[in-house]
């Protein structure tokens, strides 16, 4: 494995990575694009900007980490497209943003900046620098997530009230932090402090415009060390300049550094340049955290803070992972066995554990061996919905009753126009994938190396002819299972062979030149000892 760390992170977590076994390099930026057309991965903060014209220069690259919460500067669609999974570190930073946060807001308070500038300037204006108490002051925050949560405890201490408006908290969560959860208008209105901790999305970019300023008390403070973009800054200065508001902090700006911004200047805003989470122990921390992450997921498959795709704890994935196998064989066993190898629909059920685990994952991982096995596009677990919808390809997902006799399933059917194939497995008592249903008709048999499906009327003397067929051809058969639709002779039956060895398509018109043999075709998956691990 080759890992890019392109940006300063702490040096355990270097050494995490290189503790794998792993090359890990530290390229100066002119040496950055050469580097990455061999790496495995990419490490960064917030200084390499990851585009999408970057990331055609990384053939190989599977995950990028960023050491920090937010992922402005990587272009998450495109690595999505390009099946490349991205992991950030919330949490990481989060105390030493909300003490940063309480910093700016006793910075408003008692004028720490103007007063030390005084001082320093040899002037002793006692009476000019007349403070005010945060005790019994209501604080607001829009966003209780980790960071959020944290500024609350302090500000708790502080013997502050505190609200909060955060649309994806519940009360009960609240209540344990012992915050108040109120609707935005209100929120505005009530607050002394307002403090942003919520992402950017397009609802919340500008949330805090005009209009939200004109709801808060006059004589007001806001705190921002979340996004710049959260922001409408012309009016906030606006509002600074009227005296609306008596005094704003903030760490983050639209356009960083903020030379343009209408804000710098103005003598009731403290500034600071975009360092809330810039303290020597959430470095450590974040720099280390993402070095872990990135070694389990390239190492063991484990997701952790993936922003592309769902999570998976590393009990979850262990027991995921051999659906996910299973899942994909089916996948590329289905797509490759429909006649024109051409689909519009797949429809995927689960019963038992499979439905119970994370069908959303297993879907991806059939998708991915579907699309695999008619693309020439990588296709995996991060990018296949993404590649299936672009295709315009209907996905359907159901649970089922328990059938067959076996406890845990995954049924695959692909349609192709009017027809559609259908089949269904199981994982064996080794944990291997098994198919134990095609078209209907029951069979048991490997899901693994090269097949021949074959289909035939059910009469006498089928099964010697296509033996008798691959011996003369010097095919060596390694697994025989049969099916059929009647329970008596005369119906449609069908043989799924496990043959040795390479294997010429030639073998295929030399099976449907035999007679009662309707269609025959090979089917290409993994052997045995090359079990593709999830991706």
């Amino acid at each position: 494995m080759k890992i890019i760390v392109a940006d300063k992170i702490s040096e355990r977590g270097i050494a995490l990575l290189r503790e794998a076994g792993w090359e890990v390099l530290t390229p100066a930026a002119a040496a950055l694009p050469s580097e990455l057309a061999q790496a495995d991965a990419l490490v960064v903060r917030s200084a390499t900007k990851v585009t999408a014209g970057f990331l055609e220069k990384a053939a190989k690259l599977r995950v990028i980490g960023r050491a920090g919460v937010g992922v402005d500067n990587v272009d998450v669609e495109a690595a999505t497209h390009r099946g490349i999974l991205v992991m950030n570190t919330p949490g990481g930073n989060a105390v030493s943003v909300a003490e940063h946060t309480l910093a700016l807001m006793l910075s408003l308070a008692r004028a720490v900046p103007q007063a030390n500038a005084s001082t320093q300037a040899g002037r002793w204006e006692k009476s000019a620098f007349s403070g005010t108490e945060l005790r019994g002051k209501t604080l607001g925050l829009v966003g209780l997530g980790r960071v959020g949560t944290e500024v609350a405890r302090r500000a708790r201490a502080l013997e502050m009230k505190v609200l909060a408006y955060d649309p994806y908290v519940t009360a009960a969560a609240a209540h344990e932090v012992e915050v108040d959860l109120v609707p935005l208008e209100e929120l505005l209105k009530r607050s002394d402090v307002l403090s942003l901790h919520t992402s950017l999305s397009a609802a919340t970019e500008k949330m805090i415009d005009a209009a939200a300023l004109g709801k808060m008390k006059k004589g007001a403070w806001l705190i921002n060390c979340a996004r710049g973009e959260l922001i409408d800054e012309p009016a906030l200065a606006e509002s600074l300049r009227s005296g609306h508001l008596a005094g704003a902090g903030l760490d983050t700006f639209a356009q960083e550094p903020p030379r343009n911004s209408p804000l710098i200047g103005l003598p009731n805003v403290i500034a600071t340049p975009h360092i809330a989470g810039s303290t020597a122990e959430a470095q450590e921390e974040v720099g280390t955290a993402i070095a872990q992450q990135v070694r389990d997921y390239l190492a063991e498959g484990i997701i952790r803070n993936a922003v592309n795709m769902p999570a998976l704890s590393p009990d979850q994935y262990r027991r995921l992972r051999p659906y996910l196998e299973l899942g994909e064989r089916l996948g590329s066993f289905a797509a490759q066995a429909v006649p024109s190898r051409s689909f519009s629909r797949i429809r995927i059920r689960y019963a038992g554990e499979p439905a119970e685990l994370g069908s959303h994952v297993i879907r991806s991982a059939v998708l991915a061996g579907a699309l695999n096995s008619v693309l020439d596009e990588k296709v995996n677990l991060v990018n296949a919905a993404a590649e299936a919808a672009a295709r315009g390809l209907l996905v359907e997902e159901a649970a089922r009753r328990r059938g067959h006799g076996f406890a845990n399933t995954v049924e695959v059917s692909i349609a192709d126009g009017s027809r559609e194939f259908a089949l269904e497995g199981t994982l064996g008592l080794d944990g291997s994938p098994r198919i134990v249903s095609l078209d209907g008709m029951s069979l048991e048999a490997p899901l693994e190396g090269t097949l021949l499906l074959s289909r035939n009327i059910d009469v006498p003397g089928v099964i010697g002819r296509i033996g008798t067929a691959l011996g003369n051809l010097g095919v060596n058969i390694a697994t025989f299972a049969l099916g059929r639709r009647s329970p008596v002779g005369g119906g449609e039956a069908l043989a799924l062979v496990g043959l040795d060895g390479d294997v010429s398509p030639l073998v295929v018109q030399e099976i449907r030149s035999l007679p009662s043999v309707t269609d025959a075709r090979l089917v290409y998956l993994p052997a045995a000892a090359q079990a593709s691990a999830p991706r």
